[in-house]
């Protein structure tokens, strides 16, 4: 009779047991100095639980792209001043299966703001519509030691990184890999004012390309898909322009109104790649900030040629520092909802930089203290360039930069975003190089002076999503319970969830948590887990479900 109760008993207990379901992986990053760190499993018990934040499971939405950032000329500058081991190194870090491995980088095609001296085109030959003088050759010529003397490699530039980052992705098993090419500009002989930009004379702005040049400008983007799939290189999307809308002649930039644009996806570019054999090209409209991202998505994809050739709109996140614009993300989706919205482009933007004239409170809004300081990217002391102008409202107040990642990244998975692309990836330790002083933060920080290598905490947070969520994963609807404090942006909501499924059927949770320690109850399909969050963190948990 004891026999049986105890087996009896030990039945019951394994069943009970056979419930519960350990999680793979759980990482950690917080302001109490975790990085990418290793936690105790989360324990998922079969079941529901009162006031969770439900993921359901059986409600899929957009396919993820990637995660990653850019490969600028001020980078490969930044990189040419290590040793060839230490950036090895940091590209391994960045892009290996054992490091973030990043799936997507934008790049520039000729110059942007951040190159080292700027204005520069691929074809500088006035009237060169064949493009029979197109090279990649500007982006191979390096950094001669004489006017650079802190530079280690003379010979490395942005064709080299190119080349080095390809290389470490197709090494290994996991090399999907994903390059989002841009123009900032098309060479100045194409423009109507024959500049790369001006702002001179009262007169600020890049200039507009001229009509009898659409078909050019054309081809120049295609013989840039060109010269690198000669060397091997893949181009997996490109845009009309960065930033259409211009910058007020900051930099380089080109004038596209929705109009022009459109006309020139349809008339010109998409049949240009299509023709030359580079139909699998993806094609991206916009690529400025969210919030003005409608007249564009309507121009384009009324039009029904134009629709066709366009994958998706390419965003920025400069329109606040507090948000991702979910009620423009969900508008566009609604409307467009066989269209992708990715984000190409985010950064510290104006960083140290001394205020400008539209700037009400100049004291508070240079900052300092950033490199090789934890603190400075944790702390909510961050400003960007409309912090207190007049005109911004209450959408660009000052920010902690790790929140400012994590819960744009999390609240874009949930409102359709397919990925993030980081701007530099590598910068100096005053956030440049850059030609006209418009310095910005970077995932690595370097004083190549003092051979200190600094990756940002933000760095580990964007290690995370990278590493949890690869392309082909596909986001889940999430639920917030109606007692937990919420809203649209990170003033009004401390905790942030968004989750995936994987592409073996696991899934991947993130977790930011920008207030106390707590305990979060978690509602994954029929099971439950009550998950512990450090103060000021972002948590990523990994789980099979089994049943």
């Amino acid at each position: 009779m004891k026999r049986t109760f105890l087996y009896l008993a030990c039945a019951i207990c394994m069943s009970s047991c056979a419930k519960d379901i350990s999680s793979t992986q759980v990482w950690l990053t917080s302001a109490a100095g975790d990085k990418f760190a290793e936690q105790e499993s989360v324990i998922f018990h079969k079941g529901e639980v009162d006031n969770a934040v439900t993921i359901d499971i059986n409600e899929k939405k957009q396919t993820i792209d990637g995660y990653g950032g850019s490969l600028t000329e001020s980078s490969a500058f930044v990189l040419a001043c290590l040793t060839d081991e230490q950036r090895q190194s940091v590209l391994h870090e960045l892009f290996s299966e054992e490091g973030a491995n990043f799936s997507v980088v934008r790049t520039q095609i000729g110059s942007s703001d951040f190159s080292v001296e700027g204005k520069y085109a691929l074809t500088e030959v006035d009237g060169d519509t064949a493009m029979q003088f197109f090279s990649l050759d500007r982006d191979k010529e390096g950094f001669g030691v004489a006017q650079y003397p802190q530079v280690k490699n003379e010979q490395y530039d942005l064709y080299h990184l190119m080349k080095d980052v390809w290389n470490i992705k197709q090494s290994q098993t996991d090399n999907t890999y994903r390059i989002m090419a841009n123009t900032w500009t098309a060479p100045a002989w194409m423009k109507d004012n024959k500049k790369y930009y001006e702002r001179e004379n009262g007169v600020a702005r890049g200039g507009a390309l001229l009509p009898k040049y659409y078909q050019a400008y054309a081809n120049y983007i295609a013989a840039y898909i060109e010269a690198w799939k000669a060397e091997g290189v893949n181009i997996w999307s490109v845009t009309p322009v960065n930033e259409p809308m211009g910058n007020d002649g900051g930099w380089e930039s080109m004038d596209f109104s929705p109009q022009v644009e459109t006309e020139f996806i349809k008339n010109y570019l998409a049949p240009t790649l299509i023709s030359r054999g580079h139909g699998d090209v993806a094609i991206y409209g916009f690529d400025q900030n969210i919030f003005e991202m409608m007249p564009y998505a309507d121009a384009i994809y009324q039009d029904s040629l134009a629709n066709q050739y366009t994958t998706g709109m390419a965003v920025h996140w400069y329109g606040s520092t507090i948000g991702c614009f979910p009620e423009t993300l969900e508008e566009v989706h609604a409307k467009y909802p066989n269209k992708t919205i990715f984000h190409s482009e985010g950064c510290i933007d104006n960083l140290g930089c001394p205020p400008w004239d539209g700037v009400t409170e100049p004291v508070g809004f240079q900052e300092s203290g950033w490199f090789n300081n934890d603190a400075f990217w944790w702390d909510k002391i961050a400003t960007d360039w409309a912090y207190s102008t007049r005109w911004a409202g209450g959408t660009h107040p000052k920010y902690s930069p790790v929140f400012r990642y994590a819960q744009y990244i999390i609240d874009g998975t949930n409102h359709w975003l397919t990925g993030y692309c980081d701007w530099n990836i590598v910068l100096d330790s005053i956030g440049g190089p850059n030609h006209v002083n418009n310095f910005a933060g970077a995932q690595v920080m370097i004083d190549y002076q003092n051979d200190v290598i600094y990756y940002t905490p933000y760095y580990y947070v964007l290690k995370q999503f990278s590493r949890s969520m690869r392309p082909g994963d596909v986001a889940l609807q999430v639920e917030y319970p109606a007692t937990m404090k919420t809203g649209s942006d990170c003033e009004t909501q401390d905790i942030f969830l968004c989750a995936v499924e994987k592409t073996d059927g696991s899934y991947a949770i993130n977790i930011l948590n920008m207030g106390p320690e707590t305990t979060l109850p978690i509602q994954l399909g029929n099971h439950y887990a009550k998950v512990k969050l450090p103060a000021s963190s972002v948590q990523t948990i990994m789980v099979k479900l089994t049943d």
